[in-house]
């Protein structure tokens, strides 16, 4: 995209306003910068010598406006390539900290807890609002989770990338991103349940796309909820009975 030529540029805050930093008012007007002018995830801006101009400010205050920016996951740069809008805008890589759950069966349910309020609606709205290919996208995750499972392999990915995908079908923007937010949870149930619901992971993810693939809307999210009710079911027990693991 590229950004039309401005015979002025745009105003610039001289006096640092209370509270906020030179680096602060520069990153926020470059934010407003790509919302004014469209810029989507993936999309490059301008180089730092356009930036400047536009913004009004010195090159050096762009490339900290930049760091700022991209430490917030708003912006990528790419080595000999430019700067781009993040393709997850905003969306930092672990706010939850799930990294961390390890193999708590508390903490795995509490996540689990969580998924439920969050991953039947997801699956509500995609079998409303995603499209005809996006449910032939769908059907191709799910035909790979079979594929690996029947070949014994890992199917990891492949369970992630389906939940993840659901979200992004659903047609609600905040809706999206919470699911990108939970996109490690499914590794997380399958590694601290030990990946004992191996044998029905295809036929739960099965049931859950076809309902999404006949846009029954309920059937979908009920599926969603029978789905995630195992690994949550599994964890409930393992916190009351630690020495059952």
């Amino acid at each position: 995209m590229v950004i039309e030529n401005h015979k002025k540029p745009v105003k610039y805050v001289d006096k640092v306003e209370k509270g906020y930093s030179r680096t602060d008012l520069a990153a926020n007007r470059l934010i407003e910068l790509i919302l004014e002018k469209g810029f989507q995830p993936g999309d490059k801006l301008p180089n730092e010598y356009e930036l400047a101009a536009l913004l009004g400010i010195g090159r050096s205050a762009v490339r900290e406006a930049i760091r700022q920016l991209v430490s917030r996951n708003i912006l990528k740069v790419r080595q000999g390539a430019g700067t781009f809008v993040a393709q997850k805008t905003g969306i930092p890589e672990d706010p939850l900290g799930l990294t961390f759950i390890g193999h708590d069966p508390g903490l795995a349910l509490e996540l689990s807890d969580v998924r439920m309020l969050i991953e039947p609606a997801a699956a509500e709205l995609a079998a409303i609002n995603a499209t005809d290919e996006q449910i032939d996208r769908m059907v191709e995750l799910c035909d790979e989770i079979g594929r690996l499972v029947i070949e014994g392999k890992s199917y990891v990915s492949a369970d992630l990338e389906i939940h993840r995908y659901i979200g992004e079908c659903c047609g609600n923007s905040i809706l999206r991103n919470l699911m990108f937010i939970l996109s490690d949870a499914s590794k997380i149930a399958i590694e601290v349940s030990k990946d004992r619901f191996r044998g029905v992971a295809h036929m739960e993810h099965e049931k859950l796309v076809q309902a999404i693939r006949r846009r029954d809307s309920v059937g979908a999210r009920y599926a969603m909820i029978s789905h995630l009710n195992n690994s949550r079911q599994h964890f409930a027990e393992q916190k009351e009975n630690p020495q059952g693991q």
